[in-house]
């Protein structure tokens, strides 16, 4: 079973975000093959109008072992993905927006029926998504929204969220907002 965690937490080891995806991933100790994928180090750039024709060029090629496809082979490969990213301007950090953009190719994330139907063609069974918020939101994460989103597109099944919130307030028990979140990691299979 390979896992994959996608770290959109750029602010390392200071993010609260981070701390809570670590201890979530502490359940997979054993696992075979358990993925890291660093969107701070990696530094990918949005796509030009020069890198889209390439790209394009390379899928129209059926080129799937060129370096372009490297992320999206194996968000698809994935039996289960971990998305970490702290709560910003609504939804995540940009970083993280950048990386789908380039897991998102048609014939390898996702195709098209012959009846123009989008069908995933993502191997895993499971996203959980798992972030931390200053204030309260409210039923208002736009970043997990896009998340749910993205599962149907990609074909995963099964959507799960996680948050710590209020963490930025002021007189807030951080500590114990914490552990509302690990509780609800705990009770996920």
């Amino acid at each position: 079973m390979t896992v994959l965690f996608v770290n959109a937490c750029v602010r390392g080891d200071e993010s609260r975000t981070l701390k809570l995806c670590r201890e979530y991933l502490a359940r997979f100790d054993g696992v075979e093959d358990v993925e890291e994928v660093d969107l701070a180090a990696l530094g990918l750039s949005p796509f030009s109008a020069e890198m889209v024709a390439s790209r394009s060029e390379k899928q129209l090629a059926c080129d799937w072992d060129d370096p372009v496809f490297a992320l999206s082979r194996q968000f698809a490969a994935a039996d289960d993905i971990v998305i970490g990213a702290p709560y910003w301007d609504l939804s995540f950090p940009a970083a993280l927006k950048v990386y789908i953009e380039h897991v998102s190719v048609c014939e390898l994330a996702f195709h098209y029926t012959e009846d123009a139907r989008c069908e995933g063609l993502c191997k895993a069974r499971r996203l959980t998504y798992i972030t931390t918020c200053g204030g309260f939101v409210e039923g208002a994460n736009f970043g997990y929204e896009y998340f749910c989103g993205i599962a149907r597109m990609f074909g995963i099944p099964e959507v799960r969220f996680v948050a710590a919130e209020g963490l930025d307030v002021v007189g807030i028990d951080v500590e114990a907002q914490m552990d509302k979140a690990r509780e609800a990691m705990r009770k996920l299979d």
